[in-house]
């Protein structure tokens, strides 16, 4: 059970943080593609909003992996993905054809906001730049 306590934070946040990583390197070789979703949802400065979006997601993610202000990262990366979720995942809003497939997106964005929520309160774990702080 010890090896679970000494290696299993550090797994959790790398596997947390892989989306994030992930989306936002997507974003970045994809930038005009990103634009013209958050354009499809209204939202204003649609660049701007991408490059946010950019920092929050590898910043946020590479300092999850990291273990450094762990609990500042991850509590931005709950409040993007709330508000990524009700942006861009509305399934009660959606064309039927498409409810199913939001729906789980949104409910994805809350599975990881859990995850996030518990860095916030826990910290990081022994294997981490914070050491648990």
């Amino acid at each position: 059970m010890e090896i679970v306590r000494m290696y299993g934070p550090l797994v959790g946040r790398v596997l947390l943080a892989l989306i994030f990583i992930i989306a936002g390197y997507g974003k970045i070789t994809g930038f005009e593609g990103t634009v013209g979703y958050i354009q499809s949802v209204g939202l204003p400065a649609p660049q701007l909003a991408a490059v946010v979006a950019i920092i929050v997601e590898l910043g946020g993610g590479i300092m999850l992996v990291l273990g450094w202000k762990a609990r500042w990262a991850a509590a931005a990366l709950f409040i993007f993905t709330l508000v990524a979720g009700f942006l861009f995942h509305a399934f009660w809003s959606s064309p039927a054809d498409q409810a199913m497939m939001q729906q789980i997106q949104f409910m994805k964005n809350l599975a990881i906001m859990g995850g996030m929520l518990y860095i916030v309160v826990y910290g990081s774990g022994p294997l981490s730049v914070d050491k648990n702080r």
